[in-house]
């Protein structure tokens, strides 16, 4: 008889390289780095958030690889690509609860039934967390942003370029043109 040992959230800050991973059933997921397109996304968003927090007390923006430790029956973290937290500082360690918004952006194998029931389940497990607003940015797709809400998790609002796009109620008042994902 073989026992599997399950995964710490003291595992994380051991992952090899320094890399980007999850526990999700009590495994520890790897998740692979993000090519050209993704990553200036991803990084693109946290700035702007950076940009609209500064100087308003109302929350902090976060880049890739920023560890949220969660209590889920099926998961005890998220690393979003970009997020905005509005808890207290946890100092060194991973912020405790989930982002008020995250953001997940498709990379180059996030696409196929298989992935689909992923972000479907991840979504989910935001909004169980606490997540108020989850952005799926899809850089390759026609509906480039689609904005889930706690409020209403089955029905996103889309954004294309050529507009802009909001994460109401979790960053009130920020906003950022679809376009500047791709800057």
């Amino acid at each position: 008889m073989t026992t599997k040992t399950q995964a710490a959230i003291e595992d994380l800050y051991r992952v090899p390289e320094n890399g980007k991973a999850e526990i999700v059933n009590g495994e520890l997921i790897l998740m692979p780095p993000t090519g050209d397109m993704p990553s200036r996304a991803a990084f693109n968003i946290a700035s702007s958030l950076r940009e609209f927090a500064r100087g308003k007390n109302i929350g902090r923006a976060y880049p890739d690889n920023t560890g949220y430790k969660v209590n889920l029956p099926d998961r005890d973290s998220f690393s979003p690509d970009a997020s905005f937290y509005t808890a207290k500082s946890t100092g060194m360690k991973f912020l405790e609860g989930a982002p008020a918004f995250a953001v997940e952006v498709r990379g180059e194998f996030d696409y196929g039934k298989k992935a689909e029931a992923a972000i479907l389940k991840k979504r989910n497990d935001y909004f169980t967390a606490g997540t108020l607003v989850v952005w799926d940015v899809d850089l390759l797709g026609e509906d480039t942003i689609k904005v889930y809400r706690a409020s209403d998790p089955n029905n996103p609002t889309i954004y294309r370029r050529g507009e802009t796009a909001e994460a109401d109620p979790a960053v009130p008042g920020w906003r950022m043109p679809v376009a500047e994902l791709f800057d």
